[in-house]
């Protein structure tokens, strides 16, 4: 497993799902200072993509903090504004022993990009991630697809680029029901998730902000045979499917990762909450759940819980 840490990229392995304050821990990747992505490292993956191990993260230069002659080009300020994706590759078919190596910056069209992961499918390789309609948008923040020809290779051009999901329910938005805020509307930190009987494949992603209790996860499934067309995706409308559960003490449940118990034979979903939403990003932990499939074959979570 790896995760945010902000200054570099590190790796925890563990041989039981709910066990990580025991884990190994490995260096995977440390900047170097004057690099465009020497700070702020957000939501690293760990993907094995063709007998080979890749890390996908994002980052930015100075700790984002934009000069006036950028920030004055956005409505109300330019978070993240300079962040972009990178990848990391493995020296070899082991996650733990490899050497992780700066490959490439994906191609974003120099436009905010955050949360970035790969959806692999029958047609070939995508990224998915959180963007701006525009470069100076600020807010919201939407799912846009591109194809790849490989892990570090973006081939789409900027017009080819789709946007699959915006924060257009009130769920979506932070305060939670506030059907015309913009400023705090986000769709983020996808990540794919396949039915294992019926193949069928979701993007579960997080909405309203990351930092309250209102986090949580929503859903679109692909229904038709191109990622790259919008129509091929329908959105899960009704509301949340994972959220916050007061009575477990859970709040501000969100970008979620999902993988198997050791044995093979359950399927776990690993996200993090807050017990106290007054503390923001700094009160968020690791938590990981099973969950199992509803007949209709999307998934079927549990409420969350704190351990």
């Amino acid at each position: 497993m790896t995760y945010t840490t902000n200054t570099n990229i590190t790796i925890l392995r563990s041989s039981v799902l709910t066990d990580w304050d025991n884990a190994d821990v490995k260096l995977a990747f440390d900047p170097p200072p004057g690099m465009n992505y020497s700070t702020d490292l957000w939501a690293p993956e760990l993907h094995l993509i063709d007998n080979s191990w890749y890390i996908i993260m994002t980052a930015d230069p100075n700790f984002d903090t934009p000069s006036p002659e950028i920030d004055m080009w956005c409505d109300f300020n330019c978070p993240a504004v300079h962040h972009r994706m990178y990848v990391l590759e493995g020296s070899s078919s082991d996650p733990w022993d490899s050497t992780y190596t700066l490959k490439s910056q994906l191609n974003t069209y120099d436009q905010f990009a955050i949360d970035g992961t790969y959806f692999q499918h029958d047609s070939g390789l995508y990224h998915i991630y959180s963007c701006w309609y525009r470069q100076y948008d600020a807010w919201p923040a939407n799912l846009c697809i591109t194809k790849m020809s490989d892990p570090w290779t973006v081939e789409s051009n900027f017009t080819e680029r789709q946007i699959i999901s915006t924060p257009d329910n009130p769920w979506e938005k932070t305060p939670y029901g506030r059907p015309f805020n913009q400023r705090l509307s986000s769709n983020e930190g996808p990540q794919q998730l396949t039915n294992p009987t019926t193949g069928q494949q979701f993007v579960i992603y997080s909405a309203a902000r990351s930092d309250n209790r209102n986090y949580c996860l929503g859903q679109l499934e692909l229904i038709g045979d191109d990622p790259m067309n919008p129509s091929d995706w329908r959105k899960n409308n009704q509301g949340c499917v994972f959220y916050q559960n007061p009575k477990a003490e859970a709040y501000g449940v969100g970008h979620a990762s999902f993988t198997k118990s050791p044995d093979g034979t359950e399927d776990w979903i690993v996200y993090h909450g807050m017990r106290d939403p007054a503390n923001g990003w700094s009160a968020r932990t690791i938590r990981a759940q099973p969950f199992i499939w509803n007949a209709n074959g999307s998934p079927k979570f549990p409420r969350p819980g704190y351990g």
